[in-house]
Parts: C-alpha cells; structure tokens; sequence
C-alpha cells in the first residue's frame, strides 16, 4: 500500500510554510500527501498580511472527503487559527484511531500571530488529548503553559513533562529558540525522556517553514509504520538537510524557505 499521511493547515502564500511546505515533505520523503486547508493566507518571507479562515462546515467536508477514501496513516494538524476552527477539526477526526501529530502553530517567522488568544485554551483542552504527540517550539510550550519560556534544557524537559500531564502522549520539544552552539529536540513522554537529538545550530535566516517541516516529516514516518523514536529520528535528520542546504536557495527577501527536496536537486 501507498503509504498516506494528511495534513490540516494553512495555506502559506510564499511556499516556505503551511501545506505547501507539509507537502512538498511528504512527498520528499515517499509519502502521498492529502490535504485540508483551514485558512488562506497572504504571506511572503517577510510578513503575513491577512489571514482568512475557511468556513467551518467546508472544514468538515474537507476531513470526510479525505478519510471516507483515502487510507490515511497519519494526520498532521498545523495552523487553526480560531476557537471555531479547533473544535470543527477535533470532532471531524474523532474517529480517526491512528497517529495525530499537533503542531501548535502560533507566531509566523516574519513574528506575525496565526492563532488567536482565545485559541490557545480551546487547543490545549480539546486537540493536545487527542495527539499522539505534539511539537511546539519554545515560545509555544511557554503559552500553553502560561509560563515563560524555558531558558535551560531541565525547564524544556519540565514544560514537556507539564504538556504530557494535559494528555498529550508525548511532546518534541523543539530547542530553537534556545542559546548556545548545540540544538536540542527533545522527545519526551509519560515515563520521561526518551530521546534528545542534536545538531549544530546553523547561521542562517533561511528558517522559514521549519515547524511545519518537522512535524509533517514525523507524521510521514508514523504513515510508514515507524514508532515515534524512528520517525522523529529521521524527520530530524531530514530537517536538518533542508536546513544545511536553505542557503542554496534565492527565494525572497526575509526568511526564506529551508529546501524541501535538498536530497532531489540543488539550489
């Protein structure tokens, strides 16, 4: 069987982030991408300019056409942007019964917000139970948590451990927006850490769609069948590739894209 992996998102204007980027990641990595678009919006490398959601019932006739026909693996679940869109797309996948990645998409490169405030609380009590794991980045976790953002990487295992606590059955926590020479992911779950992997952190402005990149190369994994520990291991490596190789692309005039299909031609 083909292996299928849906995502559930915004579409990003520019191409860096959003669908397109889960996209072009599943299809990098030998997975049939399917796709469910909750908001529109008009975005370059520099800055998101509007932002336009779906109507929540085209929402939810975008999530059965899909799952009525297709043998999807694994969900990926990325901007949301309302309190209404949240709950559409929890109770249209409620009988979904594989792997549920939740990126907890909140802030755009460019610094722009993608989720509204009375978002936030509706996302932690109706999606993070539902994940199989979610994937915030630092500045993520922290909002969730109604903290500040960890500073050292015993704070990021203890706001992981915190979001495994409001059902989550494990959290990446994504290190970079963190200090120092060395990136840290941490893969944490109920029994406690189960995974960190590293890299060097690179000098590059080029980090457009990398959230998006991350959690759509996992949730392609998990549609191959693979555990949690192999998925994450090859979505980091893959990341990390596309990142190495960002700077081999000319794309805008801000934060450009990481390269999605660096291991299939070059910039």
């Amino acid at each position: 069987m083909t292996p299928i992996a849906l995502t559930i998102a915004g579409s990003d204007s520019g191409g860096g982030a959003g669908i397109q980027a889960d996209l072009k990641t599943m299809s990098a990595l030998g997975v049939y991408g399917a796709s469910v678009i909750t908001a529109v919006t008009a975005q370059n490398t520099q800055a998101v300019t509007a932002v336009h959601g779906i109507p929540p019932d085209v929402i939810t006739a975008q999530i059965d056409a899909v799952l009525c026909d297709l043998d999807v693996g694994a969900i990926k679940i990325g901007m949301l942007a309302s309190p209404e869109i949240i709950a559409t797309v929890a109770d249209a996948i409620r009988g979904f019964d594989r792997p549920v990645v939740l990126d907890p998409v909140m802030i755009a490169k460019s610094g722009d917000a993608l989720l509204a405030d009375e978002a936030v609380a509706i996302l932690r009590d109706v999606l993070i139970p539902r994940a199989t794991v979610i994937t915030p980045n630092l500045p993520e976790a922290a909002r969730l948590l109604k903290v500040k953002p960890a500073e050292t990487q015993d704070e990021m295992f203890a706001q992981a451990q915190a979001l495994v606590a409001l059902g989550a059955q494990a959290v990446v926590m994504k290190g970079g927006h963190a200090e120092g020479p060395v990136c840290h992911d941490m893969l944490v779950n109920g029994v406690g850490l189960l995974a960190d992997y590293t890299a060097p952190r690179r000098d590059t402005i080029n980090t457009h769609g990398t959230g998006c990149t991350l959690s759509s190369a996992i949730a392609a994994g998990l549609a191959k069948g693979q555990d949690l520990d192999e998925a994450m291991q090859h979505a980091h490596g893959y990341l990390q590739g596309a990142i190495l190789k960002a700077d081999d692309l000319k794309i805008g005039q801000g934060h450009g894209p990481v390269h999605h299909f660096h291991q299939v031609w070059q910039g």
